[in-house]
């Protein structure tokens, strides 16, 4: 599985219905859906790449699969 930055991660969540809601100090994008009960915390670190396990989680919770990367 390829990894994506945050701000890439980000950029696919919000073509995929996902609303950014608000943002922490810490650097983390907080986003959910309308009628999705979930709410994903995605840390924006520059163009740092995400780490593995979380990229797969978060795509979990999203319903999203690695083309729509």
């Amino acid at each position: 599985m390829k990894t994506a930055s945050g701000k890439h991660f980000c950029k696919v969540l919000e073509k995929h219905g996902w609303v950014l809601k608000r943002t922490t100090k810490s650097s983390h994008f907080i986003y959910t859906k309308p009628g999705n009960p979930a709410t994903l915390s995605v840390p924006v670190h520059g163009n740092k790449d995400l780490k593995k396990g979380l990229q797969i989680d978060l795509m979990k919770q999203a319903g999203l699969t690695e083309d729509d990367l």
